[in-house]
């Protein structure tokens, strides 16, 4: 028996038994498409123990889903029935509730091995389960099976069998390579492997993923990002395991995530005043740090804290040599704690994909160190938050490395910062941690695990970040086993979500609200400091239209007209009316928007159209903008000359003016507190208006020249600049 045992291990016969496999599974694949397969498939039969409200694709997965949890269909359809009896009064929804409870007990199990992300088995198993979540009745479509023996055979010649697929006699229901799925099933089963997916930025992960598809997830793009994000994992883990880890001393549950600068061909420059260094950049959990390359000095690490809370601001910025402001490459960081702001030099040849990876990843590490302060977590929960940025940022730069793609604003998949850019987004972040870090407290501290299981509902799980990053190594939280068996009970716990998933929903619909509202503002910008006063002037056409006919009575061209609006002034003013005239305006423009609305015809609005200036060559707006400068700065010397002056007169550098000032002011002071307010307003008003009507016009002409001629005898303040010492900008 020995000697045909090992004659039975040799290549040729396990070649030889891969070759009649394959030909069974053909014969498997012709049989499941014909159409007494789809009867037996569907249950009729009753031979394969299939259930008979599940479609094909959802059978095969539900029959996997039962050989990796070693039990029977009947008994994990019992199980479900009992975790969820409500769910069993509904027929229309009973297929895939059923589906999703197979699916996250079976992922749930699965992904306790470190290297999971490694298997084309699983990966492939888990694209299955969206395509079954689409069809997952009996009544639905079912899925063509004509080329599902591929992937199947492939994987059994280099492994020998699976037990995520069936043998030749029960192959499993696939798909093929054009077989693709959408939003709804991605953002139901991704988000159970918290390393593939959170429930956060699962859309946007998926518009990542199915930009070039039409809105449409394929199998080679799925299976192409989860072997992208197991590089990553394993990147970063390996750093972790280095020597590299040890020399900067990090603190307790402390994780490197990038590094930066440690080629000589792409150093990091640090930019402080007008000297830059050039050096290695760390990023932590907790801080930046910068170990500077210095000839002569050896390597000295200075660090960043980014938990504390000092104020902290990082933003893209400009550098360039000796403080010249050239290249949009940097990043720039400061704080309470620095005397002047730091700049972190991505120097490369292309664009600034580089500087702008960094600026996310750091700046998702500052928000979660923000929520960590502002929620004042606990040590687990502390560590929870910790591990959902870093698997945003690895997901991050799978995506960035796999697709070369870096999403930004509202289409972030870091989901720190894209609760600090959505609008409502400390609801998103006060549902999180309502929902989420309390239920994680509660039940690490056996508080609430019967109550967690009592608001399991709509059959969605929330995995603990953390378990998962523990099980693949890294380890943010020392924990006994105890409370490592409850984590591990509490990441199969399903539902609570419904508040979260209700502000994502309202967040995402402002989100898009503002995106179509910003195309429509990059639309109608214009070029040109003409062309925006020119269509700045036809913007305002009624109310410039307005004060040219105000101005127009006021030069009394025409006396009578001038005369009637004096007189309606005056007793607009005596009757009080003057305060019904702001109500009066925001009346009007309320009345004519809801004119509009409803009796208007419905009309879109129209294109306003504007009148170009005539175009000028690049010489000509060179000077137009000189000209401009120089009349803005005439306009500052002048305020400044005008502002100067006032100290003179109010410290009695002109003993005179100042006297007369001082007289005219305690005069007004007197008017403002003893005369009523009607009747002051009639005479500031008065006064005004009749300035140049014939009567007064001359007089009006020479009060000016003498108020000019007085002013120009005060003398200016005297003003030193003081210039700072460069020197000490230097290091």
């Amino acid at each position: 028996m020995g000697i045909v045992e090992a004659w039975m291990r040799e290549k040729p016969i396990r070649t030889f038994l891969a070759r009649l496999a394959q030909r069974r599974a053909a014969a498997a694949a012709a049989f499941l498409a014909s159409p007494s397969a789809t009867t037996v498939i569907d249950g009729e039969g009753g031979s394969d123990g299939s259930i008979p409200q599940l479609s094909s694709v959802a059978n095969s997965v539900v029959s996997r889903c039962s050989r990796i949890l070693a039990l029977s269909i009947e008994n994990l359809q019992r199980s479900f029935e009992t975790d969820f009896p409500h769910s069993c009064n509904e027929a229309n929804t009973y297929a895939r509730d059923l589906l999703e409870y197979c699916c996250h007990k079976a992922l749930h199990e699965v992904t306790t091995r470190p290297d999971y992300l490694a298997d084309k088995n699983l990966r492939r198993l888990m694209f299955d389960m969206m395509l079954a979540w689409e069809t997952p009745g009996a009544q639905d479509v079912s899925v063509d099976n004509g080329s599902i023996v591929r992937d199947s055979l492939e994987i059994e010649d280099e492994d020998e069998g699976s037990i995520f697929y069936a043998n030749s006699t029960r192959l499993a229901a696939q798909v093929d390579d054009k077989k693709t799925v959408g939003l709804s099933a991605f953002a139901r089963i991704a988000p159970s492997c918290p390393i593939i997916a959170d429930l956060v930025t699962v859309r946007n992960l998926f518009d990542a993923l199915t930009s070039s598809s039409g809105g449409r997830l394929h199998f080679l793009v799925y299976d192409k990002y989860l072997k992208s994000l197991d590089r990553e994992l394993r990147s970063v883990k390996g750093i972790m395991q280095s020597s590299l880890a040890s020399s900067f001393h990090l603190d307790a549950g402390e994780c490197i995530l990038a590094i930066d600068g440690d080629k000589p061909i792409q150093p990091v420059l640090q930019h402080i005043g007008i000297s830059a260094w050039p050096g290695r950049l760390v990023l932590t959990t907790h801080a930046l740090y910068f170990q500077s390359i210095r000839v002569g000095y050896g390597d000295k690490i200075v660090k960043y804290d980014l938990s504390t809370d000092s104020n902290q601001v990082i933003k893209r910025d400009l550098t360039g040599p000796l403080g010249v402001r050239l290249f949009d490459k940097a990043v720039m960081y400061k704080s309470s704690t620095l005397t002047e702001p730091i700049y972190f030099d991505f120097f490369e040849l292309g664009g600034p994909s580089r500087r702008d990876y960094w600026l996310a990843i750091t700046r998702e590490v500052l928000q979660v160190n923000r929520f960590i302060r502002k929620f004042n977590l606990g040590d687990v929960q502390k560590a929870e938050a910790l591990s959902k940025a870093i698997l945003g940022i690895l997901r991050y730069s799978a995506v960035k490395e796999a697709f070369h793609i870096a999403p930004s604003h509202f289409k972030t998949t870091l989901t720190f910062s894209l609760a600090e850019k959505l609008p409502k987004g400390d609801m998103v972040l006060e549902a999180l941690y309502n929902n989420y870090f309390q239920l994680l407290d509660s039940s690490l501290r056996h508080l609430a695990i019967d109550s967690a299981v009592d608001r399991m509902s709509e059959n969605h799980s929330i995995p603990f970040s953390l378990y998962a990053l523990s099980r693949m190594g890294f380890l943010l939280l020392k924990t006994n086993d105890k409370s490592e068996k409850e984590m591990s009970f509490c990441a199969v716990c399903f539902g609570v979500t419904k508040s979260l998933e209700a502000a994502l929903e309202e967040s995402i619909c402002y989100s898009e609200r503002i995106e179509s509202a910003r195309a429509t503002v990059d639309q109608v910008k214009v070029e040109g400091v003409d062309a925006n006063l020119a269509l700045m002037q036809e913007l305002l056409f009624p109310l410039i239209q307005a004060g040219k006919i105000v101005y127009s009575l006021s030069q009394w061209e025409d006396p009578l007209k001038s005369l009637l609006f004096l007189a309606f002034m005056l007793y607009a003013i005596q009757r009080g009316l003057i305060s019904y005239i702001a109500p009066f305006v925001f009346l009007t423009f309320a009345i004519i928007m809801l004119w509009h609305k409803y009796i208007g015809d419905g009309k879109l609005l129209e294109v306003l159209e504007v009148k170009p200036p005539p175009s000028k060559n690049a010489v000509e707006q060179i000077l137009t903008l000189q000209e401009a400068i120089s009349k803005l700065e005439n306009f500052l010397q002048s305020a400044n000359i005008t502002l100067l002056k006032f100290r003179s007169v109010l410290f009695a550098c002109v003993p005179k003016a100042t006297e007369v000032v001082a007289a005219v002011l305690i005069v007004a002071a007197a008017f403002l507190v003893f005369l009523p307010s009607r009747p002051l307003i009639q005479m500031l008003v008065l006064e005004m208006y009749t300035r140049e009507m014939p009567l007064r016009k001359q007089n009006t002409e020479k009060f000016r020249r003498r108020i000019r001629e007085w002013w120009a005898r005060i003398p200016a303040a005297p003003v030193q600049m003081i210039r700072p010492n460069e020197s000490k900008k230097k290091r």
